[in-house]
């Protein structure tokens, strides 16, 4: 490797690199989400999985973007915003997103049809 595509050990990866980290996770399920204009603020739980039916195979939230991390909150501004997933199973068709948190109103959207694309638009 030469030194030009090296960097110091202690040094943040840059934009670039980390976006090239995401590119090559094996395999993700991109979830973008609009919500109701009645909705003044909203947040994600880490504990927000998509559930494969028939396994009940949990995959993980990997990233989110123009959503806060609870406790934090974000304005509604109508943009909605985008949930990045593990990948699902291969022999998943149907799955639900679901938000597992300790009080009422976590995010819930069932039967969502698998595509070939496994990227999704849904209403929350």
């Amino acid at each position: 490797m030469s030194a030009s595509n090296t960097r110091p050990a202690n040094s943040a990866p840059s934009v670039s690199e980390k976006a090239k980290t995401l590119e090559s996770e094996e395999r993700q399920t991109i979830v973008h989400c609009s919500m109701d204009e009645g909705e003044y603020a909203y947040r994600i739980w880490p504990s927000t999985f998509l559930i494969e039916r028939g396994s009940g195979r949990r995959a993980k939230l990997i990233t989110a973007f123009n959503i806060a991390f609870a406790p934090e909150w974000t304005l509604n501004d109508g943009k909605g915003f985008t949930l990045i997933f593990e990948g699902l199973s291969k022999n998943c068709t149907v799955f639900d997103l679901v938000e597992i948190i300790p009080q009422e109103g976590g995010f819930e959207v069932k039967g969502i049809v698998r595509n070939n694309s496994d990227v999704y638009q849904v209403k929350i």
